[in-house]
């Protein structure tokens, strides 16, 4: 007697949901696809917001940037929520154990009063840009168009308030949680010369109603002075003023926005091969933003680098403005 055993595969009815498979075809979605595309309400709206009647709910016209799918904003991390938060927890773990490790050790004590006062007076101010930050993305968020596009924004508006509360503990590490630096910091933004260049930055550009010139301004401009200025020239002058342990605490921020450019830079790139519409505009844009920021962050230079030379962050613009396809002279 012989025994042999077949096999059979059973074929599923579907292979994905039919929104996805009018988009991607009939074939296994990722995870992201299913949540990501094709799912924000496009009809059937009750009612027109009544702080904007002009407009209908999920109005494509909240930004003068025209594109024809606006789900060509992939984000190239492919984060959904479940993706991001595993992630982000990952990073704040490693975070957590800097900042305990920092505390153990009381590494805080080996830190000068000139650098101690170098923090109070050019690093804990950019909480309330990181807070300034959050909005911006918030903006994106409510007003974009686009699960790929506003669900990115969301997850970017928690990492800014992220950033800006470990900001906070660093005032309160450095002063053995008094809250006294945070206290001098905040008379620093409010009253301090440097700082209201960039404080009016701030707060102007939250009265900007165009949600895209926003996220361009933010990712784009303020982010890569950040990155070349705050996060690389002034975390250098602490490493050679023997404050080389703050590092440590900044690497949530560096880590962060290392991130966020991934995503920022695919979002510019994908608006500006569009159309020339959309890169003129963009253009546009760059021209009347710059000058306002450059400015801003001369006048922090002044105290935060002890010169005014923002060349770096300059540099940095123009190097992802020509990624994107757009070639200017920024220097």
């Amino acid at each position: 007697m012989t025994l042999e055993i077949k096999t059979s595969s059973v074929q599923p009815v579907r292979q994905t949901y039919a929104y996805i498979e009018r988009r991607f075809g009939n074939k296994p979605a990722t995870r992201y696809q299913e949540v990501s595309f094709d799912i924000q309400g496009e009809a059937n709206f009750h009612y027109r917001p009544l702080w904007k009647p002009d407009k209908t709910l999920n109005d494509k016209t909240y930004t003068a940037l025209v594109m024809q799918d606006w789900y060509a904003f992939k984000d190239p991390r492919q984060f959904y929520y479940g993706a991001y938060v595993q992630h982000r927890a990952r990073l704040q773990d490693s975070s957590e154990n800097n900042y305990a490790f920092f505390e153990k050790r009381g590494l805080v004590d080996n830190l000068s009063d000139e650098v101690k006062q170098k923090i109070i007076t050019a690093l804990l101010p950019f909480r309330y840009v990181e807070q300034t930050a959050n909005l911006h993305m918030m903006s994106g968020s409510a007003y974009g168009y686009g699960t790929v596009i506003t669900q990115a924004c969301i997850f970017a508006a928690m990492d800014r308030l992220g950033m800006a509360q470990y900001l906070s503990r660093i005032g309160l590490i450095i002063d053995n949680n008094s809250a006294q630096a945070l206290d001098q910091a905040k008379k620093h933004w409010m009253n301090d010369a440097a700082w209201q260049p960039l404080r009016r930055l701030c707060e102007v550009s939250l009265t900007e109603q165009d949600w895209f010139k926003l996220y361009l301004l933010q990712t784009l401009l303020i982010d890569s002075m950040l990155q070349a200025l705050v996060y690389s020239e002034l975390d250098q002058w602490l490493v050679q003023h023997h404050g080389r342990d703050v590092a440590m605490l900044t690497e949530f921020m560096q880590e962060c926005n290392s991130d966020l450019r991934k995503w920022s830079d695919s979002v510019l790139k994908t608006a500006v091969v569009e159309s020339e519409h959309n890169k003129a505009l963009i253009h546009e844009w760059i021209g009347e933003l710059l000058p306002q920021v450059k400015s801003a962050f001369e006048a922090w230079a002044n105290v935060g680098l002890e010169q005014s030379n923002v060349d770096s962050g300059m540099i940095l613009i123009a190097e992802r403005c020509k990624r994107a396809g757009l070639i200017l002279n920024l220097v």
